[in-house]
Order: structure tokens, then C-alpha cells, then sequence
């Protein structure tokens, strides 16, 4: 019998400091490196498992019918993946609807661990969303793989801010 997974530590909770992105930001699918200070003061941090992934790819393209409204709130709504640039490059072409998508492959994982989202077991993010507010988590959801997350919830934890 096979050794147990290692356990997946608990997303952070409303209130906690928002960890940065890597150890010096997360590369963008066109290259540069962001970090959470680039983003702006209100952003909407959404980690997908795969590019590509049917429910990953409805995700995206809810999220880009719906950016014009996060935009006029003042909240930059960006996907975190741990595919690599060159994908996520790809996906964007395709499905973004003008989502901005940043990769976590290398370190692999290192932001979706910070935030408590990586799955190591299967080398992956889970389907975390964090609401970060001047630097700190003030709303989150952690999605059930294969369900897909209701961007009216993301709505809703904007209009509470």
C-alpha cells in the first residue's frame, strides 16, 4: 500500500495578511513578474487546478463576462495557475475573456501553498478564491473539485467591502 498524501493545509480565512506571490511574484502569461503590491488595492486572487479544463475554462469565461463590472469596483481579477507560462499564453488567446492569468510553476506551487490551496499530492491548485483588501484576505471560498465557483459570490463579497 502506497504512503498517505500529505495533508493539504487549510486556505487562510478572512482577516489573515495575504502571503505574496512567490518569492519575487508570479510571472505573467506575457512574461513580467507580479506581485501583490502590483495588483492594485482591492484584488480578487482566483486559483484554477488546469488550463484548458472544461470547468476551469466556464470559470474563465464567466469571470471575463463579468470583469467590466469588477473593473468599475476598482478590483483586478486575476487567475493564478500552476501551468507554465507558455500555457497559460495559449489559454489566454483562447479563453480569457481578458482575465489576466499568472503562472505558479516555478517554484511550483509556491503561491498556491502560501495561500493554503496547493494539492501536493497531485501537483496542483485547488479551486481557492481570496479576496485581498490592502494587503489582507477579507473574504475567501474553496471550491470542491470539478464545481465550478459562482462568480455572484465574488459579486457579493466585493459589494461588502
Amino acid at each position: 500500500m502506497g504512503a498517505e498524501p500529505p495533508p493539504i493545509d487549510p486556505p487562510l480565512l478572512a482577516g489573515a495578511r495575504a502571503p505574496e506571490l512567490g518569492a519575487h511574484g508570479l510571472t505573467g502569461a506575457h512574461g513580467g513578474l507580479v506581485r501583490l503590491a502590483d495588483l492594485s488595492r482591492d484584488a480578487l486572487l482566483v486559483f484554477l487546478p488546469f488550463a484548458f479544463s472544461p470547468v476551469c475554462t466556464d470559470e474563465l469565461a464567466a469571470l471575463g463576462a463579468g470583469l467590466r463590472w469588477f473593473d468599475d469596483a476598482g478590483v483586478r481579477v486575476v487567475g493564478i495557475s500552476c501551468d507554465a507560462p507558455a500555457t497559460l499564453r495559449a489559454w489566454t488567446r483562447e479563453h480569457a475573456g481578458g482575465i489576466e492569468l499568472l503562472s505558479d510553476f516555478w517554484p511550483h506551487g509556491q503561491a498556491a501553498r502560501a495561500y493554503g490551496v496547493f494539492d501536493a499530492a497531485h501537483g496542483h491548485a485547488r479551486r481557492g478564491t481570496f479576496l485581498v483588501r490592502d494587503g489582507r484576505v477579507r473574504w475567501s471560498v474553496l471550491t470542491d473539485a470539478g464545481s465550478a465557483r459562482d462568480v455572484a459570490a465574488y459579486r457579493a463579497a466585493v459589494a461588502s467591502l
